[in-house]
C-alpha cells in the first residue's frame, strides 16, 4: 500500500499484516503487564507462603521492574540488529520460562530469580512491540492510532492482571496464575513465529558488547542497591552497589561516544520530541506505576480490604486508562509533546487525590483519584507509544522503543522501592500515613515532569 494511502487509512481498515502486527504486539504487551502486576496483587499471601523477610519483600515487588529496566534497551538494539520478530518471539519464551520458575519456587530467592527472568523476557517483548508497529505502520494518523491501541493494552493489562489473579485465587492460587501466564506466553510465541513479518536485522553490524555490559551492569547494581536499602542504608552492600552502579553508568557515556554503532545513539537526546518522551516515560513509571502498584498492598494491609475489593478498585483505574488511550486516537492533529504534558498534569491531580487514607476509612475513598489518574495515564500511554518511535529513523525503531520503555521501568523500579521505603512495613496506621506522604510527593514530582515536558521546544509531528 502506498505510504500516503496507508497514512490516511484507519487502523480498522489496515492491511491484514498490519492488523496481525498490532494484534500480536498488543496481546503480548497485555500479557507482560498482567505478569507484572500479579505479585503486586498477591504480595500479602506470597510473603507469608515464602516466609520472606523485609528485604526480600521489596525484591518480590521490584524484581521484574529491575529485569525490565536492565534489559529493555539491550533488547531493543538486538531487535534492530537480529530481527524484531526473532527477539519478540524469544522474549515470550523467556517470559514463560520465568513464570514456570516462579510457579515452582519454594523460597524468596527462587521467586526473585524467576521474576528477574520474566523481566528480561518482558523487556524483549516491550522493546519489539513498538518497533514492530513502527515498521508496519508509516508515519501519520495510522501509526498514531495504532500506538493508541497499543497504549490501551498497557492500561488494560494492569486491571486484567488483578482479575486473573482473583479468578485463579484458590488455595495456592498465586502459583496457578503463573502456570497460566507461562502457557499463554508459549502460545503467543508460536503464533508470533508464524504470523509476523520480520523487520530489522542488520547482520553486518557489530553488537555493542561493551555498551551492553556497562549499561546492564550499571543499572542492575544501581537498582539492586536501591532495593537492598529496604533493609537499612547503613549496610555496606548498599553503598558498594550504588557506587558500582554510578561508576558503570558514568563509563557507559564515553564508551558509547567512541562506538561507530552504539547501542544507544546519544545524539537522539538532542531531539526535543525524543527527550520529552524519555522524561515523560521516567516520570510516569516512577510516580503513576510506582504508587499504583502498591495500592493493593496498602488496601489489604492498611485497611483490611479483601484481594477482590482491592482488585476491583484498581480495575477502575485500568478501565478508565484503557478507554482514554483508545479515545485519544480520535483527536486529530494534537502534538505529542502537548498531549504528554497535559496527561502528566492530570496524573498529578489524581496522585494528589490518593493521599486520603487514614485508619477506619474505606478503600472507596481512592475512587476519585483512580478515575482522574486513569484519564491521565491513558493519555500518557497513547502519547508515549507514538513519541517513542516518531523521532528516530525506522532502522532504529527498536532503539527508540527500548530507550522509552527503559526510562518507564527504570522509573517504576525506583518508584516502587521508594514507595516501600516511605510507606514502611509498620502498623496499619504508620503504613497509611507513609502512603499519604508518598502520594503527595509523587504528585509534586509528576507536576514538575509535566512542566519540564511543556517547556521543551515543540517537536515535529509524524
Amino acid at each position: 500500500m502506498p505510504s500516503a494511502v496507508a497514512a490516511a487509512t484507519p487502523v480498522l481498515r489496515a492491511t491484514p499484516q498490519q492488523v496481525r502486527t498490532l494484534l500480536m504486539a498488543s496481546l503480548a504487551t497485555l500479557l507482560v503487564l498482567i505478569t507484572f502486576v500479579t505479585p503486586l496483587a498477591t504480595a500479602v499471601r506470597t510473603t507469608v507462603a515464602l516466609d520472606a523477610g523485609p528485604g526480600a519483600q521489596a525484591w518480590l515487588l521490584s524484581a521484574m521492574s529491575v529485569g525490565l529496566a536492565t534489559a529493555l534497551l539491550t533488547a531493543g538494539v538486538l531487535a534492530d540488529d537480529l530481527g524484531r520478530r526473532r527477539v519478540f518471539t524469544a522474549g515470550l519464551v523467556v517470559l514463560g520460562l520465568g513464570a514456570v520458575l516462579v510457579a515452582v519456587s519454594g523460597s524468596p530467592g527462587v521467586f526473585i530469580a524467576g521474576r528477574l527472568l520474566q523481566g528480561v523476557g518482558g523487556a524483549a517483548v516491550l522493546a519489539c512491540a513498538l518497533g514492530l508497529i513502527g515498521a508496519a505502520f508509516p508515519p501519520g494518523p495510522a501509526r498514531s492510532r495504532a500506538a493508541a491501541v497499543w497504549g490501551a493494552s498497557v492500561g488494560a493489562g494492569t486491571g486484567l492482571g488483578g482479575l486473573v489473579t482473583v479468578a485463579l485465587d484458590h488455595g495456592q492460587g498465586w502459583r496457578t496464575t503463573y502456570w497460566a501466564t507461562a502457557a499463554a506466553a508459549v502460545l503467543l510465541a508460536g503464533v508470533a513465529r508464524w504470523t509476523l513479518a520480520e523487520s530489522g536485522g542488520r547482520a553486518d553490524r557489530r553488537v555493542d558488547l561493551a555498551g551492553i555490559v556497562l549499561l546492564a551492569g550499571g543499572m542492575s547494581a544501581l537498582l539492586a542497591g536501591l532495593v537492598q536499602s529496604r533493609g537499612g542504608w547503613g549496610q555496606p552492600s548498599v553503598a558498594v552497589l550504588l557506587v558500582l552502579g554510578v561508576a558503570l553508568l558514568a563509563a557507559f557515556v564515553p564508551a558509547e561516544l567512541r562506538q561507530t554503532a552504539p547501542m544507544i545513539d546519544l545524539r537522539l537526546f538532542r531531539i526535543p520530541g525524543f527527550l520529552a518522551a524519555t522524561v515523560g516515560a521516567f516520570v510516569t513509571g516512577a510516580t503513576v506505576v510506582g504508587l499504583s502498584s502498591y495500592v493493593p498492598t496498602v488496601l489489604q494491609r492498611g485497611l483490611g480490604e479483601s484481594l477482590l475489593s482491592a482488585t476491583l478498585l484498581v480495575l477502575v483505574w485500568s478501565a478508565v486508562s484503557t478507554a482514554t488511550a483508545l479515545a485519544v486516537r480520535l483527536v486529530p492533529g494534537l502534538d505529542g509533546r502537548v498531549l504528554l504534558a497535559i496527561a502528566l498534569a492530570v496524573c498529578a491531580v489524581g496522585l494528589g487525590a490518593y493521599a486520603v487514607l487514614d485508619a477506619g476509612s474505606s478503600g472507596a475513598r481512592l475512587l476519585p483519584g483512580l478515575v482522574v489518574l486513569g484519564v491521565g495515564y491513558g493519555a500518557a500511554n497513547a502519547a508515549l507509544g507514538r513519541e517513542a518511535v516518531a523521532h528516530v529513523p525506522p532502522a532504529q525503531a527498536g532503539m527508540g522503543s527500548g530507550a522509552n520503555n527503559t526510562a518507564r521501568y527504570l522509573g517504576a523500579a525506583v518508584g516502587v522501592t521508594v514507595v516501600v521505603l516511605v510507606a514502611g512495613s509498620g502498623t496499619p496506621v504508620e503504613l497509611l500515613a507513609g502512603w499519604d506522604r508518598a502520594a503527595l510527593g509523587g504528585a509534586v514530582l509528576t507536576l514538575l515532569g509535566a512542566l519540564l515536558v511543556a517547556v521543551i521546544r515543540p517537536a515535529r509531528t509524524g
